[in-house]
């Protein structure tokens, strides 16, 4: 039995430094030196402080800012050490009873604004971190943003165009906006 566990002692040590240490440290130098804003988090940087990520959203709940996707996660929205969706059908009585909240809550912080509220500002991603909305859900809170911090609705709806993204490659997903960045270039406003 001695002759066995001597052998596989070695090639435990030997496997945990190489798979434990090593490769993790070449994989994280390698990924410093290629993409060093990624693999620090794709911090969003503002006067030298940390404002955010581009890849988690962020809650926002004045009538000033855009609102982002709502939130799934707990104990508070967007915490990325819990992300996961709600996992509501859509025949789940509580889904149907949060997202009529959500429409009613849009409703009232926009009275005048009779579009149809799109489906992304009522429902959670799947991850419940999206820092992304439809363009379609930028031009929704056009007006209440135009209104709340006294701008011609142009000038917004101007801003939320700049900052729409395309799909990856021409081809992959959808246009979207990150919540963040336009909200950070409101303020630069």
């Amino acid at each position: 039995m001695g002759a066995h566990i001597r052998p596989a002692l070695v090639l435990l040590i030997v496997l945990s430094v190489l798979t434990g240490l090593m490769y993790p440290a070449v994989v994280t130098g390698v990924a410093q030196l290629v993409f060093p804003r990624q693999a620090n988090g794709s911090l969003i940087v503002r006067d030298g402080k940390v404002v955010g990520s581009s890849l988690v959203g962020q809650p926002f709940d004045d009538p000033k800012y855009f609102w982002g996707r709502p939130s799934a996660t707990s104990p508070f929205p967007y915490n990325a050490g819990a992300s996961w969706g709600s996992n509501q059908g859509p025949t789940n009585p509580a889904l149907y009873e949060a997202v009529k909240g959500r429409v009613e809550a849009l409703r009232t912080a926009d009275p005048g604004n009779t579009a149809p509220v799109p489906v992304d500002l009522v429902t959670a991603s799947g991850s419940g971190l999206d820092p992304h909305i439809s363009p379609a859900a930028a031009l929704y809170q056009v007006g209440r943003v135009a209104k709340a911090r006294k701008l011609d609705e142009g000038v917004v709806r101007q801003l939320v165009e700049q900052h729409t993204e395309g799909r990856q490659l021409g081809m992959l997903g959808e246009p979207r906006v990150n919540v963040l960045a336009l909200n950070l270039a409101l303020e630069g406003r």
